[in-house]
């Protein structure tokens, strides 16, 4: 049965080793499990039902993903995307958590319905990829920021906006200690690194008695606060059309770039260059991601530690089921990520932030017109906390500036259009 689902032997592979590439994939990723509860947590969130959200999702997006497309890709709730919904959709913009999942509803039935028509290539290749970049590294460095907050390294100072925290106090210590370790382990290519960090932060804060200990195993907590608790109504408010668009950006670029580079790397680019069946793996994505909100957490995605699964020779979807089935198994744990205090995941946002931020290597510094409106949107995010402004400054940056220096034959329709409605959006719904 397996092999007539998956085409083992045609991908040069076997149930063995695709079983400890699951395994592999599931211990890189599995921090989300923690990280998720504690981001989505502040909205006001029922953190419990949070956590049975997010291995849900994970484990549907990664089963429909195993199954239509038969790619050793593993989906989660996304890192960035969950930051997004929690400081800037909920407790910068003021609205309430059920009109952010009504947000994310509507942005993944737009992602299904680009990937059913195949709308997705014309707006990727209508982004230049520098602005893909700054997306992406100004997201990293808006988790920078959310983790010194949860450490205690930054805090609010009323003269200079930001300062220096107390770094005597044990959660910045511990913090820094966490991610010296997550950066090491990683170095050293060890599995599941950022999972170690965060669960030694965790035993040396309950040890010290910095944080109290939850248990390790239970049933696992109710559904019921979050499941279909979405406000999609409300999340049709014209102020939100950023949002929408923020979170149908970011999923679109962040998915494209996951697919094709673990593809890539597990060799299962096609001959043209292109990738076979990335419409399949688009449509499962979107599934997971409408499935995601309806059980009560944010934007799930395509998530890059797979590569980590294809390294050890995951090259089919049973890779991905098996780490469906990992989640599904975590359900169990649901104490032991109570126990988790926010700065024992600090140092995983941080380690995040670094793998984001390095796309800045790829800019043409050397082109003004291109390396401007990178920095524009990179520190905006950041600074406004807040993604949609990032990309909102980056589009209408890219765009005047470019057209003031003479070179607007570099400028597309989609480009141009989508700047307009930018500059209206910031002019008259901030």
């Amino acid at each position: 049965m397996l092999e007539r689902l998956f085409q083992l032997k045609a991908h040069n592979t076997n149930v063995r080793t695709e079983i400890l590439a699951g395994i592999t994939t599931f211990l890189a990723m599995a921090y989300i499990l923690f990280v998720n509860p504690s981001i989505l947590g502040e909205t006001g969130m029922d953190k419990g039902a949070i956590f049975v959200a997010t291995c849900l999702a994970a484990a549907i997006g990664s089963t429909v993903m195993g199954l239509i497309a038969n790619y050793p890709i593993a989906l989660a709730p996304g890192m960035g995307l969950n930051a997004f919904f929690t400081y800037t959709v909920v407790l910068h913009m003021g609205h309430t958590w059920q009109v952010a999942l009504g947000a994310v509803f509507i942005s993944a039935v737009m992602f299904f319905m680009l990937s059913i028509f195949r709308i997705r290539e014309w707006i990727i290749n209508s982004i230049p990829l520098p602005l893909r970049s700054a997306i992406a590294a100004g997201i990293g460095l808006f988790l920078a920021l959310i983790a010194m907050q949860k450490s205690g390294i930054v805090v609010s100072n009323p003269a200079t906006l930001v300062g220096l925290g107390d770094l005597a106090k044990p959660e910045p210590i511990l913090a820094a200690l966490g991610f010296a370790m997550i950066v090491a382990l990683e170095a050293l290519k060890v599995r599941g690194a950022v999972l170690i960090g965060i669960l030694a932060v965790t035993i040396a804060s309950i040890v010290l008695g910095y944080s109290p200990f939850a248990g390790v195993v239970s049933m696992p907590p109710s559904l019921a606060p979050t499941f279909l608790q979405l406000d999609i109504p409300g999340a049709l408010n014209i102020g939100l059309v950023s949002v929408i668009f923020s979170f149908l950006f970011v999923d679109l670029f962040d998915n494209s770039g996951t697919l094709i580079g673990v593809a890539k790397r597990a060799g299962l680019m096609g001959k043209d260059g292109h990738m076979p069946k990335i419409g399949n793996a688009l449509i499962a994505d979107s599934t997971a991601a409408m499935a995601g909100s309806l059980l009560g957490t944010s934007t799930t995605t395509s998530y890059v530690e797979s590569a980590a699964g294809v390294s050890a020779g995951g090259r089919t979807g049973l890779t991905a089921i098996v780490v469906a089935v990992m989640f599904l198994l975590a359900l169990f744990f649901s104490p032991l990520a109570g126990s988790v205090p926010p700065f024992a995941t600090a140092p995983a946002l941080l380690f995040v932030a670094v793998l984001m931020t390095s796309g800045l290597a790829e800019i043409n510094w050397d082109d003004i017109t291109e390396a401007a409106p990178v920095v524009i949107t990179a520190l905006a995010m950041p600074f406004t906390y807040s993604i949609a402004n990032g990309i909102a400054f980056g589009f209408i940056s890219w765009t005047v500036i470019k057209l003031l220096s003479g070179r607007a034959r570099e400028l597309n329709s989609a480009l141009v259009v989508l700047s307009i409605l930018f500059v209206i959006k910031l002019g008259f719904y901030p």
